[in-house]
């Protein structure tokens, strides 16, 4: 598991970017899948998701799971829905103890703490959802409880990253077809394809968006298979499922 650099001196809050290692599972899901949408062994998945809880000193039911689609949507956690499963893609919450959690295998989990007024979220960001709005939607969200941006800051955990993301003509034009400038974000191959930046793109829209205070886990989650569950990489190897690695982010008791 990793910890971000950029959350290092925040006392009131505790997080991890877990990787696939330390579970319980088998086979292709090996050993820290935290994926309730794929077919491994759903007593295995449960007992992984007590081993996340255990780490901050609190119960698997503390674990607030999103059911992501890979939309724009991003909620608020509070008294009203926190016994829910919360159909959305980025969540934030003031909340104490509870876990927001991101699921990815090559997505990007964005975990972000609002240092003055004590808001922290958590956003799922594959392409799609970054190119829909899903980081701006999660920011607005923390800035409705009260949030200033220039408080915000934000870790981007392991994703797949350029030299590992080749794309087709399809996906290079949505992103031409939002803006022109977009085409930064990816480089010509011998294909005759696209590498794309998912990374780079992210951070384009925090800086949009008024974020300064960031940090990117430089790992690969295609390239390293030791450590990381990856759709792409699997599907590479006509592999039909995959693993969930889980990113978290909590509020401490004072």
């Amino acid at each position: 598991m990793i910890k971000s650099k950029i959350f290092r001196d925040q006392k009131s809050i505790s997080h991890y970017f877990f990787n696939r290692l330390g579970g319980t599972s088998k086979g292709i899901y090996k050993s820290l899948n935290c994926g309730k949408g794929s077919k491994d062994e759903n007593g295995a998945i449960e007992e992984n998701l007590v081993a996340i809880s255990r780490n901050y000193g609190l119960k698997k039911s503390d674990i607030i799971t999103m059911h992501q689609t890979h939309s724009s949507n991003a909620v608020v956690l509070d008294s009203s829905n926190k016994s829910e499963i919360l159909k959305c893609d980025g969540i934030v919450t003031k909340e104490n103890n509870k876990i927001l959690s991101v699921l990815t295998a090559d997505c990007a989990p964005l975990l972000f703490y609002e240092v003055k007024n004590e808001i922290i979220g958590a956003c799922h960001a594959g392409w799609k959802g970054a190119l829909n709005g899903i980081i701006q939607n999660t920011i607005l969200q923390i800035t409705k409880l009260g949030g200033k941006r220039d408080n915000i800051r934000c870790s981007i955990g392991p994703c797949i990253r350029q030299k590992s993301y080749e794309v087709r003509l399809p996906f290079y034009k949505n992103f031409i077809k939002q803006d022109q400038d977009n085409a930064r974000f990816f480089q010509k191959n011998h294909n005759n394809r696209y590498l794309f930046s998912l990374t780079e793109f992210i951070l384009k829209i925090l800086s949009d968006e008024q974020i300064t205070n960031y940090e990117v886990v430089d790992v690969d989650t295609y390239s390293e298979e030791t450590l990381c569950f990856s759709y792409r990489r699997n599907y590479k190897k006509n592999i039909t499922d995959y693993g969930r690695m889980i990113s978290t982010i909590v509020i401490k008791d004072s």
